[in-house]
């Protein structure tokens, strides 16, 4: 029989609870166990699609081309648990359903309520993971313990011990005991506080998980412990990761919470083995090798906009011994600055993606900056766009050359609509989304980095490269090293002769993990450390 394991989350929010997950979900993998995981969003939008990145951070998009809660990409470079639809669901997504039920009949005149049937449908969704094939559910309940919208989630999987049985539940909560500076002491009534919110919704925790920035002494974990209703051995320490998010498991570890788990769900597990999970975060800790790389984006003081690119760009560093600075630098800065101040001790630039007119003419000087300096550059989905503006103006001499979704009138509309879309009104899941299958040229550098001729990436885009421009472009230098396959749409373009420039119409950083990072993302940083051990050599000369 399947086991349930629920995560919530108490005192306040970001605390972590989705690298939690993925990290029990990583553990319970390497004891030889079949995992699924999922997250439950209490906000009302039916996805995160038309949310800001500035409220919500970046979009994360499944193969099937959902559009997704960022801790799902947790999941993904986390374990090996395939995620779907159904591994996503919001409060929008639940009351959608349940009111086309009724609209339908399917409740035969009966007043529909939060309970049971809001209740029901939550549960419904997570059941949906368990087969035969599965060991262990992970849901993860988004927000916090005594929010208003996370009520009915909380009802739902109270509830359902009821209907798969205790023994067959467990419910991990994370808290935060923090530090006051002025006391000189941790402060726990804050976790006294949030469990017992739980336990008036008829929740009792069975495994506390303490956020803290210094150790947890034995006596505030047994206060915890007493006034909290657990075992002092269910009361785990979670230290604050400065250096590096891939630590968490093996700090869970250190606290026995593998252990904890298997016994308390009474499932027959293999010894864990870590070796190659302390080998990565030790090389992490010992790199050979530092660069710099400047991510020039519309949202770069934001860090969870772009969460996967960063995240992918220190998978890479792991493959190359090398630590990765990165500069987060606002588009905007290089309108108002120039390229030249603040980016000419970088060793490559990357552009992501993004939607609105803001700050495009500072990415479209970043890469005019990349390419003339011979500094290695990656575009990825609006960095193709801008990359392709850049040329069309200062290569092929295209005056006023843009993107329709900026210039509708532009001469030269290098960039423009999907003809799929221009039917479309609707905002919410109507863009070109999930896994679409690529053909790359067989003498392109991204061919020789993938080390195959057809790949499958993720998109998410409604505007797209105009063919109308081919001609001019490869006449002028550029390489159509990747295509759709009937050749309609370019997925990829790269510029002869130049160290290392490649625009991408997809999301690379979707599909990179720390113990395989994606073969562009690795590309464009080993194209990196070139840059920067020849400047090196080239100051030693000198």
């Amino acid at each position: 029989m399947t086991k349930y394991i629920f995560v919530t989350g108490g005192v306040v929010s970001s605390l972590g609870k989705g690298l939690t997950s993925a990290s029990i979900g990583m553990l319970l993998e390497q004891r030889g166990l079949r995992v699924r995981m999922q997250k439950l969003d209490p906000y009302i939008n039916v996805d995160p699609g038309t949310m800001s990145p500035y409220q919500h951070g970046e979009v994360y998009v499944l193969d099937d081309g959902s559009e997704t809660d960022l801790d799902l990409g947790h999941y993904e470079r986390f374990t090996h648990s395939p995620l779907s639809r159904d591994s996503n669901y919001t409060t929008g997504q639940i009351y959608q359903s349940v009111i086309n039920k009724e609209r339908r009949g399917e409740f035969l005149g009966k007043t529909v309520q939060v309970i049971p049937h809001i209740t029901n449908e939550i549960k419904s969704c997570i059941r949906k993971l368990a087969d035969d094939d599965v060991d262990v559910v992970i849901t993860e309940i988004g927000g916090t313990v005594g929010d208003i919208e996370s009520q009915p989630f909380l009802e739902a999987i109270r509830q359902f011990s009821l209907d798969a049985g205790k023994r067959n539940c467990l419910y991990i909560h994370l808290t935060l005991v923090p530090y006051l500076k002025a006391a000189g002491e941790l402060k726990t009534k804050p976790t006294q506080h949030s469990v017992g919110q739980l336990r008036q919704i008829g929740i009792q925790p069975d495994i506390l998980i303490c956020r803290t920035e210094r150790s947890l002494p034995r006596d505030d974990r047994e206060k915890i412990a007493l006034f909290c209703n657990v075992p002092i051995e269910a009361v785990i320490e979670e230290r604050d990761k400065d250096f590096s998010i891939y630590e968490v498991p093996l700090s869970l570890v250190e606290n026995k919470l593998d252990d904890l788990i298997v016994d308390s769900l009474q499932l027959q597990a293999e010894p864990l083995e870590l070796d190659h999970w302390r080998e990565l975060v030790h090389n992490l800790r010992n790199p050979e090798h530092e660069i710099s790389i400047a991510v020039v984006g519309k949202y770069a003081e934001h860090r969870d906009a772009y969460k996967s690119i960063y995240e992918a760009l220190d998978h890479a560093g792991i493959a190359h011994h090398t630590q990765i600075r990165i500069q987060r630098i606002q588009s905007e800065s290089i309108e108002q600055e120039g390229p030249e101040r603040l980016l000419s001790g970088s060793d490559a630039i990357l552009v992501p993606g993004g939607f609105g007119e803001r700050g495009i003419e500072g990415k479209v000087e970043a890469i005019r900056f990349a390419r003339e300096r011979g500094i290695p550059f990656l575009g990825i989905c609006l960095g193709l766009h801008c990359a392709a503006i850049e040329f069309a103006r200062n290569v092929v001499g295209l005056a006023g050359a843009h993107s329709t979704e900026f210039n509708k009138d532009t001469p030269h509309p290098i960039i423009c609509l999907l003809d799929e879309q221009k039917s479309i009104t609707d905002k919410g899941g109507t863009m070109r989304l999930g896994a679409q299958p690529a053909h790359l040229a067989s003498e392109s550098r991204s061919a020789t980095a993938y080390g195959r001729e057809v790949i499958s990436e993720r998109h998410r885009h409604r505007y797209e490269f105009n063919n109308v421009y081919r001609q001019q472009f490869a006449a002028n230098g550029v390489v159509f090293a990747g295509t759709s396959p009937d050749a309609s749409l370019v997925e990829i373009l790269e510029i002869e002769g130049h160290p290392w420039f490649v625009a991408v119409q997809f999301h690379p950083e979707f599909k990179s993990k720390p113990t395989s990072p994606h073969p562009l993302i690795a590309g464009f940083v080993r194209a990196a450390l070139e840059r920067h051990q020849s400047r090196g050599a080239a100051t030693q000369h000198v």
